[in-house]
C-alpha cells in the first residue's frame, strides 16, 4: 500500500474511522515474509534485499511463520538515519555485504503486519494491525533489528514531527492513515507529508532559456571557493521566469559548470541540457529533508530573490 503526497495535514474527516500519523524514516520500503521454513525480504520493485542485509534475513530467518511485515529499512551513521550509508550498503554482496553489516549495521522499522499465524490481516482495520504489531513487540516476538514505528492519534504531536529538527534525524516527515482502513496493495490510499525548511543558494546553471529559465540548478561554494551542486528547482512559475529572467546573466567560458553533466532526476541515466549563468544572485527555497551529503535529493521550491545576500557570503558547505 503506498501514500499519496499532500503539502499539509489532512482534515480529521479525511480517510476513514480517524486519523493515525506515523513517522517517516528515510529509508528503502521492504516487506519481510517469513514461512515455515523460508524469508523472503521484498524491495518495493520486488528484488530480494536478503543478500545485501544479511543481519536482517538472519533474523528473520529466526521468527516463527507465517509472518508477514511491512516497513522502512534505515541505517544509522553520524547521528542520524543515513540514506547515502543505506545506498552503500544496498550494493554490496557476499563477504562485503557482511563486513558492512557489521560496521553499518542496518535496522527494519515496522509499521504494518499483514498476515500472522492466525491468517491474513489485509482486511482488518489499520488500527486492529496496529494492536497486533505492538503485540509481537510486547511479547518478545519482535526486537533488535526490528523496531517499531512511533505512532500518534495526536494532531499535535504529528506536527512537532514536521518540525526540519526531525529532518535532522533522518525523519523525512509524517504518514497519514485511517484508522478504519483495510490495507489494499498498490493503492495509494494512505497521505504523506513531507517536513519542509527554508535555505539559501547561488544560482549556478538553468535550463531553458536563461532569459526565462525553466528550472534552477543551485550551488553553494565550499572552502576552496569551489561551486558545489546542492539542489534543481521543481518548475518554476510564469512570473518567476521572468523575474529570474531579468535578473540572469549567461556564464562566460570560463564557468566551473561549463560541460559538466547532471542527472534529470534522483536514479535517472537521462542528462539535462542546462546553461551556466554568472553566479551572483542568490535565492531562498524550500525542500523536504531528504538531503544525502548536502545535496537534496527531491526537487527544491523556489521561493524568491535574496537581494539583501551577497552570492560570497553565504555559508560554506564542506569540500
Amino acid at each position: 500500500m503506498l501514500a499519496d503526497a499532500r503539502p499539509a495535514l489532512p482534515r480529521e474527516t479525511a480517510l476513514p474511522g480517524g486519523l493515525a500519523y506515523e513517522q517517516k524514516p528515510d529509508g528503502y520500503r521492504a516487506v519481510l515474509f517469513v514461512g515455515p521454513d523460508s524469508m523472503f525480504l521484498q524491495s518495493r520493485n520486488g528484488a530480494n534485499l536478503a543478500t545485501a542485509f544479511p543481519e536482517i534475513a538472519a533474523a528473520g530467518r529466526a521468527l516463527p511463520g507465517p509472518l508477514v511485515l511491512d516497513g522502512e529499512l534505515v541505517v544509522a551513521h553520524d547521528g542520524r538515519l543515513h540514506f547515502g550509508e543505506l545506498q552503500r550498503r544496498a550494493r554490496r554482496r557476499g563477504a562485503g555485504a557482511r563486513q558492512a553489516a557489521a560496521e553499518h549495521p542496518a535496522h527494519l522499522i515496522l509499521f504494518d503486519v499483514l498476515e500472522t499465524a492466525d491468517g491474513p490481516l489485509l482486511d482488518r482495520p489499520y488500527r486492529e494491525r496496529r494492536a497486533a504489531l505492538e503485540q509481537l513487540f510486547a511479547d518478545g516476538t519482535l526486537g533488535a533489528p526490528f523496531a517499531l514505528c512511533p505512532a500518534t492519534r495526536d494532531r499535535a504531536v504529528a506536527l512537532d514531527w514536521l518540525d526540519p529538527a526531525w529532518g535532522a534525524a533522518g525523519i523525512e516527515g509524517i504518514v497519514v492513515k485511517g484508522l478504519a482502513q483495510p490495507y489494499q496493495p498498490g493503492r495509494r490510499g494512505w497521505i504523506k507529508v513531507r517536513a519542509r525548511a527554508t535555505a539559501d543558494a547561488i544560482v549556478a546553471s538553468v535550463t531553458g532559456p536563461v532569459t526565462a529559465p525553466s528550472t534552477l540548478l543551485l550551488a553553494r561554494r565550499d572552502r576552496t571557493g569551489r561551486l558545489r551542486y546542492v539542489a534543481r528547482t521543481a518548475p518554476l512559475a510564469r512570473a518567476a521566469r521572468d523575474e529570474l529572467g531579468a535578473r540572469l546573466r549567461p556564464g562566460g567560458p570560463d564557468h566551473p559548470w561549463r560541460g559538466r553533466r547532471f542527472s534529470a532526476g534522483w536514479g535517472s541515466s537521462e542528462q539535462l541540457d542546462h546553461q551556466p549563468v554568472q553566479p551572483s544572485v542568490v535565492v531562498e527555497f524550500a525542500g523536504d529533508t531528504a538531503v544525502d551529503d548536502g545535496v537534496y535529493r527531491h526537487p527544491v521550491r523556489y521561493l524568491r530573490i535574496r537581494d539583501d545576500l551577497d552570492a560570497d557570503r553565504l555559508p560554506l558547505v564542506e569540500p
